[in-house]
């Protein structure tokens, strides 16, 4: 480790797109701390990243901005990167760490550190990004992903001398919170003390929505034969969709999209016996929490399973009219094995639930 980062007390640490992607940086965090004992760590995010913030103890503070180069930007939000700049620069950051997936270009964010006067900024880059960047680490990964991105991060702070001997991913949720969910699902007529699991069937992109029908088939499967009852997740953009999917399957699934503040969704998902979803944050809440999962995988980010927890990945293809047009992302690399279907979601779900545990 160089003098300079072995003496930092104030660290920057940027993860700009999703909620998901904050949480599988998370080991990188931990080894910062572990490195540097007496840092404090900010972290920089979306407003999506930074919902989940709160709930990683090893962030002490978090700064929100979704700049323009991201997707979910606001159109003002390119007028307001000025704003931006002057904040970081009265907050003498020590220097700066740049989380990115190898499909996003990390220059946008460091000439907003270098106009920052950071002093240094440690992040990946494919090309030579001189003064922009003191601490440049080539990317490997310039075709196609090829470690895990919790793999990756980790690496990354590994070339300053912070490692960690524990890599899993970081959450928090107070068992008062947990006990509050255990009486509101009493409340709504869910039998703990009976197999059920949870089912996150939306997601952002519809690239990575497994259909509703394969959901419903497994559920059913699951229903008639072994008695499950499902409780339904989502936002509440996904309120009415969700709906739909209860009033198929009937009184034991219930529906509570929308209903649930993030903290309560974190208490949801450690209490549940297994979590079935597709690619998206709930996945990475669930491995945080050791909570086992089934994944419906849309075969986009191969690096993005769940992380050091019991899991079944199973993959479908993206229709060809949604596939990304970022060429980095547009093949998929291995055998993508097994194939999603609603016999191997039951499969799955039996084989990777814990067992109920008696409602107290």
């Amino acid at each position: 480790m160089t003098k300079t980062w072995q003496n930092a007390r104030n660290l920057l640490c940027i993860r700009l797109d999703n909620m998901g992607d904050v949480l599988m940086t998370t080991p990188a965090f931990r080894a910062l701390k572990e490195g540097l004992p007496q840092v404090r760590l900010t972290l920089l995010a979306s407003s999506v990243g930074a919902a989940i913030a709160s709930f990683i103890p090893e962030v002490d503070e978090v700064m929100t901005f979704d700049v323009p180069w991201m997707k979910g930007a606001s159109e003002e939000a390119s007028t307001a990167v000025n704003d931006l700049v002057e904040q970081l620069k009265v907050r003498n950051f020590d220097g700066a760490i740049l989380f990115t997936v190898q499909s996003q270009n990390p220059l946008p964010t460091a000439l907003v550190c270098y106009l920052a006067g950071i002093p240094r900024l440690l992040g990946y880059c494919r090309e030579n990004p001189y003064q922009l960047m003191s601490d440049w680490v080539p990317d490997p990964e310039v075709l196609y992903a090829t470690r895990h991105e919790v793999e990756r991060q980790l690496h990354l702070v590994a070339r300053i001398g912070c490692v960690t001997e524990n890599q899993r991913l970081s959450v928090s949720v107070s068992e008062n919170v947990r006990q509050r969910v255990r009486s509101y699902l009493d409340q709504i007529g869910l039998q703990r003390d009976e197999s059920w699991l949870v089912l996150h069937a939306g997601v952002s992109e519809e690239k990575r929505r497994y259909s509703a029908e394969g959901y419903l088939e497994a559920c059913q499967e699951l229903m008639q034969e072994q008695g499950f009852q499902v409780v339904l997740t989502g936002n509440a953009s996904e309120k009415s969709y969700v709906a739909t999917l209860q009033q198929t399957l009937g009184d034991r699934a219930f529906a509570v999209a929308g209903d649930l503040s993030l903290e309560w969704f974190l208490a949801l998902i450690a209490e549940t016996p297994v979590l079935v979803s597709n690619n998206t944050g709930p996945v990475h809440i669930a491995a945080a929490l050791g909570t086992p999962v089934v994944v419906l995988y849309a075969m986009t980010n191969p690096q993005h399973t769940p992380w050091l927890v019991e899991n079944r990945v199973l993959y479908f293809e993206v229709p060809e009219a949604l596939r990304s047009r970022n060429v980095l992302l547009q093949e998929f690399p291995g055998t993508a094995e097994p194939k999603a279907s609603p016999q191997r979601i039951v499969e799955s779900v039996r084989a990777v639930m814990r067992p109920v545990e008696k409602a107290v």
